[in-house]
């Protein structure tokens, strides 16, 4: 065949091959608008239930239903005002909205706990499997603790945390007399458990009008779904909140938080560029105005060897302080449960920089080791006030020694 001639041909094939691609355009874009009519079809008519976001349309179980010392009253759901008082600078407020439903009766307490513990069972299963099966059948000798050892480091204890659990557990083996597998594992339980208790604390609210939480952390821990998480847990304990948007560097921070908002029915505090330090000060007087009970401060993600960025923290909770002097009552910590013997850096820069007085370990599901709770023990014993193993607000609880030894190392057996 010619060269001409062909390319004549392949001309010819390429035409039918558009024509095609266009047959299958239009049939596509045919079931598409097929499709919306069905949905559009199905929908409710009523024009609230389209306004409803998912959470509210779906009925959403409230969290935290078992910390509730006594029913919820219609005043806890009332909307904040928007309004700012005259006395505060000018700031962007996201007004809350009003639920259209009533929320769904709250599930048993019994149900959620087993529910919580299965989740959180879920999240350490690989650092669980490579303790538990340590102590199938074997024998108590040194290859037991060399073991042992390695596991511990692998699940990111820490050397000196690792250290101390396999001194005191051939303490006590001698002491003792334990002759048993599974009279070592139950040792070691309650080593981790004396441990891990002194990081047990609650976090105590209505110590201050309003008290004032700082929040932070590094990129990507979790530090503004936490702040709504928390939300909904000081709510359910009959506190009214404020947020403060103080994130005024990520994209889409201020709306992350504002959505929030919505769904706790809060009100936040934000603007839509300036100085982080200047909504932290608005918040606090806005709190002060309304007699809101709980505020809580978002702030920028940072590495702590961003040694500028750090600073600007600090100037962040000084300027609290100028606007209630004994504020800020709690500085939290955001710390991605994934990030190992990291999060224990983390820990120390935070800390030495801002004087850290509780923290909270999200991720705690999937490739989370969890050794660095006992890492942290050792080393920064800061109160450990809620962990997180998912997304749902539901997936953020207290932090309890006694349930995260159980999900590594099983039931007690004696």
């Amino acid at each position: 065949m010619s060269p001409s001639a062909r390319f004549r041909h392949d001309g010819r094939e390429c035409g039918r091959s558009i024509a095609n691609l266009t047959v299958q355009i239009h049939r596509c874009c045919t079931n598409h608008r097929e499709l919306v009519a069905l949905r559009s079809a199905r929908m409710p008519a009523d024009p609230a239930f389209r306004a409803q976001p998912f959470c509210e349309a779906s009925n959403h179980i409230p969290m935290f239903s078992f910390f509730k010392k006594k029913p919820k009253t219609e005043s806890e759901f009332a909307p904040v005002p928007a309004a700012l008082p005259d006395s505060a600078p000018v700031t962007d407020v996201v007004a809350p909205f009003t639920p259209v439903d009533t929320p769904a009766p709250p599930t048993p307490p019994a149900e959620v706990k087993r529910s919580w513990l299965a989740r959180l069972k879920s999240g350490l299963s690989k650092t669980s499997a490579n303790l538990t099966t340590l102590f199938v059948g074997a024998r108590i000798d040194e290859d037991l603790y060399e073991e042992l050892e390695a596991a511990l480091l692998m699940a990111d204890a820490g050397v000196d945390a690792t250290h101390f659990l396999l001194s005191e557990l051939k303490r006590r083996v001698k002491d003792e007399k334990l002759t048993e597998a599974t009279q070592v594992k139950s040792a070691l339980r309650k080593l981790l458990i004396g441990l891990l208790e002194p990081l047990q604390r609650p976090l105590e609210l209505g110590r201050h009008q309003p008290m004032v939480m700082m929040i932070t952390g590094v990129n990507g821990a979790g530090k503004t779904t936490t702040i709504g998480k928390l939300a909904k847990h000081l709510q359910a304990n009959n506190q009214s909140v404020l947020l403060a948007a103080g994130d005024t560097f990520r994209a889409a921070a201020r709306e992350q938080l504002t959505i929030w908002g919505e769904r706790n029915n809060v009100a936040v505090i934000a603007q839509e560029s300036g100085d982080p330090a200047a909504v932290a000060f608005d918040a606090v007087h806005s709190a002060q105005a309304k007699k809101t009970n709980v505020v809580m401060i978002d702030t920028a993600g940072r590495l702590p060897t961003q040694l500028h960025l750090m600073e600007e923290l600090k100037k962040i909770k000084r300027v609290i302080a100028k606007a209630m002097p004994s504020a800020p009552h709690e500085v939290l910590l955001v710390i991605d449960g994934n990030t190992g013997q990291n999060a224990l850096m983390q820990v120390k820069a935070f800390d030495d920089a801002l004087g850290l007085t509780g923290l909270v370990v999200t991720k705690l599901d999937g490739t989370a080791k969890g050794g660095v709770l006992a890492a942290i023990a050792r080393t920064r014993p800061i109160p450990v006030y809620f962990i997180g193993v998912g997304e749902q607000i539901e997936d953020l609880q207290p932090f309890n020694a006694d349930e995260f030894v159980t999900a590594l190392l099983g039931e007690a057996t004696d």
